[in-house]
């Protein structure tokens, strides 16, 4: 019943030509994002103190607000891309398990996590050592372009370089 949404004629156009629909995707987020989490967040990536706890908070946010294939479907140009690609709803339960199998301390300092500590997280969580580097490996790469975000004079720089790049010579 919690899918059921109400019924736009212009979005449900959007959606069938492939168009997305960016406005019951805000809608759908700002149900489940209240401005003073976001305020909360935004601090904690300006002082670079964004952590798993964090992560999984954010994971379990964009679980409420639906189906990821119905959600990527209501992006501009991807609703098409992934219209044939089966997206397995369970692949957020494996990341959580291996957040969950962390200690506390490892997942408000990431930082900490070294190779005893990853294989003990692995087993725990009942996924391959791989598993867990991927993710740790994507979480420090996801704190770097977060930390860029958070820097105004670095995404100043980084708008001007792709300006740049796309003037003709």
């Amino acid at each position: 019943m919690d899918a059921i949404d109400v019924f736009h004629p212009d979005r449900m156009a959007d959606r069938i030509l492939g168009m997305g629909d960016v406005v019951t995707l805000v809608e759908r987020a700002q149900e489940q994002f209240s401005e003073e989490e976001a305020k909360k967040l935004n601090k904690k990536l300006s002082q670079n103190k964004f952590d798993f706890n964090d992560f999984v908070s954010q994971l379990q946010q964009i679980k409420k607000m639906g189906n990821m294939k119905d959600l990527m479907g209501m992006i501009p140009g991807i609703s098409k891309a992934v219209k044939d690609v089966d997206i397995n709803e369970d692949a957020f339960k494996h990341i959580e398990a291996i957040v969950q199998s962390m200690t506390p301390t490892e997942r408000s300092n990431p930082d900490l996590i070294n190779g005893s500590r990853r294989q003990r997280i692995a087993k725990g969580s009942g996924r391959e050592i791989q598993e867990v580097n991927k993710l740790l490996k994507q979480f420090e790469e996801t704190r770097k372009m977060m930390r860029m975000m958070g820097n105004k004079d670095q995404m100043k720089r980084m708008m001007q370089n792709m300006q740049n790049m796309q003037r003709p010579r």
